[in-house]
């Protein structure tokens, strides 16, 4: 079997959620950015992957396009480990870690699918078998900067069988307004996004203490500051959860180390993919580290970290933006049903993108 294409798709999916406009990185999203990896084979077999992300789309869709696809064009898809060693050897030179590596992350998923699809089994199956038919989730919410709006839909959130809830505030005040309105059985997660100094982090562990968080989640800048976090850690007695801009294994290694985190959060499509997933759980279990996996993506990626996460014994929850698709690649099968999703059960990722919404959805046409 030899690959004969790569195409990077980048869509723009409608959605709605009952909040004021928000979004990240800068920008207000009208839209959730997917970019999909697709890679043809000449034994007419189809893998999907899913490359990250959003904001970063264009420059992730260019280094497809103009590094890896360059490079895997009549190569054997199902050498998977031998293939991704190559090219990241190949294409450090442009950068071991953010843009390249999410390109890599998107087309290693998509040798994945077609592994599953030509063995005639689940990915799940391929990873050792799956322990659970239906992963947990928790609703994501983007972040408001307003007390009353947070605790609304918190409490919506948990209306609608949530258990667990992630905020993304970077002051007390909406955190605590969630506490009250959802009380104490419910697990409130904060993810700051990096936005505080270790002085700044300590003093708002301190003030948040009250609030009991399940965890909290990149709490410094710069992510990269092991040692701070580690201090972070100790001092403030806060379950701390980070690893979702981290690239490769030895970025984690670097934070069990240090006895930087409680839960490690490698992201499928940043992190290199299956092939280096695996190698952050292999080692998140030795150093006694719980995985949390990065999940707020709604293509391929999300498919396969449910596959992972089904692989895997200790993981709580996998993460789901807390929006309404319009339009949705795998129609109800990614949808909660009682704050739980069902792992596919089909070859490879289980499920493939419905070519109608890549039409309707796709940004600049064919």
């Amino acid at each position: 079997m030899k690959i004969t294409s790569v195409e990077a798709i980048p869509l723009a999916l409608p959605f709605t959620h009952d909040g004021p406009p928000t979004g990240f990185g800068g920008t207000e999203w009208t839209t959730l950015g997917v970019l999909i990896v697709k890679v043809e084979t000449d034994e007419g077999i189809t893998g999907y992957g899913e490359a990250f992300g959003y904001n970063a789309i264009p420059a992730t869709k260019a280094a497809i396009e103009t590094l890896v696809a360059p490079q895997v064009i009549g190569r054997d898809p199902t050498r998977i480990s031998g293939l991704m060693d190559e090219l990241a050897l190949k294409l450090h030179i442009f950068g071991r870690y953010g843009i390249t590596m999410f390109a890599l992350s998107g087309l290693d998923i998509a040798l994945w699918d077609i592994a599953g699809k030509a063995a005639g089994l689940p990915l799940h199956r391929l990873l050792g078998g799956a322990g659970r038919d239906r992963i947990e989730a928790y609703a994501s919410l983007f972040k408001y900067d307003d007390a009353e709006v947070v605790a609304r839909l918190s409490k919506a959130a948990v209306a609608a069988g949530y258990r667990y809830v992630k905020l993304h505030e970077t002051t007390a005040a909406p955190v605590a307004a969630a506490r009250r309105a959802v009380g104490q059985d419910v697990a409130i997660m904060l993810d700051v996004n990096c936005a505080w100094s270790p002085k700044e982090a300590a003093r708002m562990a301190e003030i948040l203490a009250p609030e009991s968080l399940h965890w909290l989640e990149e709490p410094l800048w710069p992510p990269e500051n092991c040692e701070a976090l580690a201090d972070l850690r100790m001092d403030s007695g806060t379950p701390i959860a980070s690893g979702e801009n981290a690239c490769t294994a030895w970025q984690f290694a670097q934070m069990f180390d240090a006895g930087a985190v409680d839960y490690a959060q490698p992201s499928v499509t940043k992190v290199g993919g299956v092939t280096e997933f695996r190698k952050v759980m292999a080692l998140a279990e030795t150093a006694n580290v719980t995985l949390a996996p990065h999940s707020p993506y709604f293509g391929p990626g999300f498919l396969a970290s449910l596959h992972l996460i089904a692989a895997s014994r200790d993981v709580e929850c996998i993460e789901r933006f807390h929006v309404t698709l319009e339009a949705s690649l795998f129609g109800e099968a990614i949808e909660p049903v009682a704050a739980h999703i069902a792992v596919p059960q089909g070859p490879g990722l289980g499920l493939d993108p419905d070519p109608e919404v890549i039409a309707k959805c796709r940004v600049g046409g064919e």
